[in-house]
């Protein structure tokens, strides 16, 4: 069985990998960082307007619906130029949360817009840790009325509207507020990575839409995305992974190309390794996303695993490749550790993800 992308998708990536490079993808990243961040939402309107934002979005409600085996190639190139637009959480999550279980109402109301790049939407969970005890939901809906709070939540302060994890009379389920209306307010919320703009959001009686309940909803909903935020992942890995080769041949110590010592070489062929190996499970779990595969549950806790432990390696040993530059402000290495760090809580730490992949393998998902 051939995992490798069609050619059409390889287009698409070229022609991506072009935009991307040619618009200085990383530069806007810094901009964001320093306060401006207005680049990351027109960065989002133009991607729009090349397709990119309606891949996996139903003809109907506005988009092209090539589908997911093309986002998966598009999440590749995004990471890989670590753009600061509020892609990932409109499309990976919340459109995808709309088309999977969104009434014909919820999504004539919102995936048109998410289509044509006028509205960005964001996935609110995290509350944070109260008494160490560790991850607490303390959002209530009640009587069709959100209140609570949620921090960080990525793309918080340039999204229009929400999916919000939150408790429920029937139970946790996923709720759509539009973070416009009243009883919602909004702060910059500081976190290590600073590229997308986080918020802390307060809810308080703010109006919302029930999308679907159950856990099981929820959890199906992160299989999905993990897939995307694996191919994110490995790009941002191949990106740490080139830009120390590039560093180690242009870099001269005692007369010699510092990649030519063996502590260097060996800190490269441990990044290269590690991105092919959670390349190849990445693949894996594209074919069972965009098959529907029954492997997919143990497919995407795979990926999910060896593209954020890939991601991890990558980012760490570029910055030590580089040497004492590697930790400057000026050296574009702690852009990617910190994207590295985001994504890997975003949505659900390492032992969520392991207990998954052990539970799939127990339950015969997958033949060993």
């Amino acid at each position: 069985m051939n995992f490798d992308f069609p050619d059409e998708v390889k287009a698409m990536q070229e022609q991506a990998s072009d935009y991307l490079t040619r618009t200085g993808s990383i530069s806007l990243s810094r901009q964001v960082l320093d306060g401006d961040g207005s680049v990351a939402r027109r960065d989002w309107v133009e991607m729009a307007e090349m397709g990119w934002t309606g891949l996996t979005i139903p003809e109907e409600y506005g988009g092209n619906e090539i589908g997911h085996i093309a986002l998966c190639g598009l999440a590749y190139e995004l990471g890989r130029h670590l753009t600061p637009a509020p892609f990932a959480s409109s499309v990976y999550l919340v459109a995808e949360a709309l088309t999977l279980f969104g009434s014909a109402a919820q999504k004539a109301q919102w995936l048109p817009g998410i289509a044509a790049g006028e509205t960005a939407g964001c996935f609110a969970q995290s509350e944070g840790l109260t008494n160490g005890s560790g991850y607490v939901r303390q959002a209530e809906v009640s009587g069709g009325k959100l209140t609570g709070m949620k921090k960080p939540v990525a793309d918080g302060m340039s999204a229009d509207f929400a999916i919000v994890r939150a408790n429920g009379d029937g139970g946790e389920g996923l709720y759509i507020v539009d973070l416009t209306g009243e009883g919602v307010t909004r702060a910059p919320a500081n976190t290590v990575e600073g590229i997308r703009e986080h918020a802390s959001i307060t809810f308080d009686n703010a109006s919302a839409d029930l999308l679907v309940s159950g856990t099981e909803a929820i959890e199906k909903l992160f299989e999905r995305a993990a897939v995307l935020f694996a191919f994110e992942q490995v790009g941002g890995a191949q990106a740490c992974l080139d830009m120390g080769v590039a560093y180690a041949k242009e870099r001269y110590a005692f007369g010699r190309a510092i990649g030519s010592f063996q502590s260097i070489k060996h800190k490269l062929a441990d990044m290269f390794v590690a991105t092919e190996l959670a390349r190849s499970n990445a693949y894996f779990a594209a074919w069972a996303l965009s098959t529907n595969a029954s492997e997919l549950p143990v497919a995407a806790a795979t990926a999910r695993l060896s593209a954020g432990k890939a991601y991890w390696l990558a980012a760490r040993e570029n910055i030590q490749a580089h040497g004492g530059i590697g930790f400057t402000w000026d050296v574009d290495a702690q852009l990617f550790y910190r994207r590295h760090k985001a994504l890997k809580l975003n949505i659900g730490a390492e032992r969520f993800w392991e207990d998954r992949l052990i539970g799939g393998l127990k339950a015969g998902l997958v033949e060993i």
